[in-house]
């Protein structure tokens, strides 16, 4: 619903009334701002849902990320990325977000992206980052080498990127780029992590792995130490909506004015800012 950093990947609730019973005109629950450290949103005026609403399709096309109707999938695994997993992580971030990228600006996107990626491992102190992926054990693993400098050299360098394994991709920090600053001096947020880039490749959608990697990086961030969870989710796309809302995430409204930080993918895509709190086991 980032999606970072990585540039990602990131509302009305509803609430239908049964045949029996009468409509309830009481609104929809949302989570206290207060509770999960984030200033008060009492000022915000939430607007009414519009039954004729239909959903825009905008420049950044996140809808192709997440499943409508997800199932177990037992072959897919989900892990840590390695650096063999790079390229192919890079591939399905582009291919989810920016499909419509035709050669050679596709090419120049990831490479842009794998060079991110390879940079993003490094964190401010105190911060947690990982990229995880879902990787399914039947499909054919192929890797090739890449060779830096003479063999001959000491400095000689050979790295292995695998291709074709990787099913989905998710990254989650406590960076807390994309969450508004505490007090006047505009300090960094702890205790929450942040979702970003949750992409699935096209051909391996509708098995629950989205589902899967939220799960999974909820288990990183109760063993960082968090209180809470946040991302950024297209308010365009129902099904990562869906998705999200099924895990527990609440829509957080954002104060008329408020200058909060949001991903920057393409103009003109608005997001839904959500948190959960991490249950505690």
């Amino acid at each position: 619903m980032t999606c970072s950093n990585f540039t990602p990947f990131f509302s009305c609730s509803l609430r239908f009334p049964s045949f029996k019973a009468k409509r309830s005109r009481r609104p929809a629950t949302a989570i206290n701002p207060s509770r999960i450290g984030l200033p008060s949103v009492r000022a915000a005026r939430r607007r009414p849902f519009r039954s004729g609403f239909r959903a825009t399709r905008g420049i950044c096309y996140a809808s192709q990320a997440v499943e409508l109707l997800p199932a177990l999938c037992p072959e897919i695994v989900v892990r840590d990325a390695r650096l063999e997993d790079c390229w192919e992580v890079a591939d399905t971030h582009c291919g989810s977000f920016f499909p419509g990228y035709k050669f050679p600006l596709d090419l120049v996107l990831r490479i842009d992206r794998y060079i991110a990626l390879l940079s993003g491992f490094t964190v401010p102190p105190g911060c947690m980052r990982t990229c995880l992926v879902a990787v399914n054990s039947n499909s054919v693993n192929n890797t090739f080498d890449v060779e830096c400098g003479d063999a001959g050299d000491a400095d000689f360098q050979n790295y292995a990127l695998s291709t074709g394994s990787i099913a989905g991709i998710l990254t989650v920090d406590t960076v807390a780029d994309y969450l508004p600053r505490r007090g006047h001096l505009k300090q960094r947020r702890t205790g929450i992590a942040y979702i970003a880039n949750v992409a699935v490749r096209k051909e391996e959608r509708r098995k629950g792995i989205a589902k899967m990697l939220v799960q999974e990086a909820e288990a990183r961030a109760r063993s960082w130490g968090c209180r809470s969870m946040a991302l950024h989710c297209d308010v365009n796309n129902i099904a990562a909506l869906r998705l999200y809302k099924n895990q527990g995430f609440k829509c957080i409204r954002v104060p008329e004015g408020a200058r909060w930080p949001e991903p920057k993918i393409a103009e003109g895509v608005r997001y839904s800012f959500m948190m959960k709190l991490v249950p505690k086991t």
